[in-house]
């Protein structure tokens, strides 16, 4: 009797479902994994929620076991922690990561599973994707010891990156978002907080990502001259204007992008496992726990991504609690 797995598939912008879906044996060189939990990444989970992923960026925009095409129907999602059931008996029983959309149970290739340390809690674990956004921006942007650094936009994100931040020596490090209820997260990652108006200025950098035109608009505003704007927000298929003319060419200010897709040139001899495994080794902070603010059965997920959507939930990152059935 062939086995089968419940998997969330979106069918159409702002609606979803559960759907049972054929699942395979492990084969030579593959693993089994059992979900115990997945993270939803609120920032593009929500923009393919609602169908708002360019068509110009369909294929840069798909996930490495995603199924489906945007708008949909697509089964779409990129941080899953879970057990190896079956595989090489060096994995079996072993907490793994995996870029892999929210399902119960499944199958896919050794090299696509890397295994989670002792001393990171499987719960936490889920972050691994978004602390490894973090870890490319930080290569790329290269903060120096003393550095006075915003980064705007209290995000899943922009939180990671303060956390990482928040490790650099004699760094003056703020979180700047227009929600006052982010004090209380960047309190627990050991950071100062302001908002948008509030703001110190005179930043040697501002990492940007709050994914809003004021956002961007204000990050400029804070830098000193010849700073820089590490821009992390992605916009979907929304146009940006900003205010280019004024100080922007006598002040010397510079907008560089900086995206997980491509390891940063900087550390070129890093592959994407290296980098996945030290994401998963800075996870042992349980700091970092601040950034999960949420969480729900996997059956619930149908009704709580329009909710995340629409941020009647708040979330930075909610957590997906798996069953052992499916």
């Amino acid at each position: 009797m062939k086995r089968t797995a419940r998997a969330f598939w979106l069918n159409s912008p702002g609606q979803g479902e559960i759907r049972d879906v054929g699942l395979s044996d492990a084969g030579e060189g593959e693993v089994l994994v059992r979900a115990l939990y997945s993270g939803v990444s609120r920032g593009t989970e929500t923009l393919v929620f609602r169908g708002q992923v360019p068509e110009s960026q369909h294929a840069a925009m798909r996930a490495p076991f995603q199924e489906g095409d945007f708008p949909g129907p697509v089964k779409y999602g990129y941080l899953s922690v879970g057990v190896v059931e079956e595989g090489p008996e060096r994995l079996l029983g072993r907490t793994v990561f995996c870029l892999y959309p929210h399902q119960t149970r499944y199958v896919v290739p050794v090299s696509a599973v890397t295994p989670v340390p002792d001393g990171v809690p499987a719960e936490r674990a889920v972050l691994a994707g978004t602390v490894e956004t973090a870890v490319n921006a930080l290569w790329d942007a290269a903060p120096l010891v003393g550095d006075r650094i915003a980064v705007v936009g209290g995000g899943m994100v922009g939180c990671s990156v303060a956390a990482l931040l928040a490790r650099f020596p004699g760094v003056r490090v703020q979180l700047v978002d227009a929600d006052p209820a982010r004090a209380e997260v960047a309190h627990a990652l050991g950071v100062g907080f302001a908002s948008p108006g509030d703001a110190l200025g005179d930043c040697d950098l501002v990492v940007h990502a709050s994914a809003t035109e004021q956002g961007l608009a204000r990050s400029l505003e804070l830098l000193t001259a010849e700073g820089t704007v590490l821009e992390l927000s992605w916009y979907g298929d929304r146009k940006v204007a900003l205010p280019l003319g004024e100080a922007f060419h006598s002040r010397r200010l510079v907008i560089r992008s900086s995206q997980v897709g491509t390891v940063s040139p900087a550390r070129a001899s890093r592959t994407y496992a290296d980098r996945l495994a030290l994401a998963l080794d800075l996870l042992a902070d349980p700091a970092l726990d601040a950034l999960i603010t949420g969480e729900s059965a996997f059956e619930d997920l149908p009704e709580v991504l329009p909710k995340l959507a629409s941020g009647e939930i708040p979330a930075l990152c909610h957590r997906v609690r798996y069953g052992h059935t499916g």
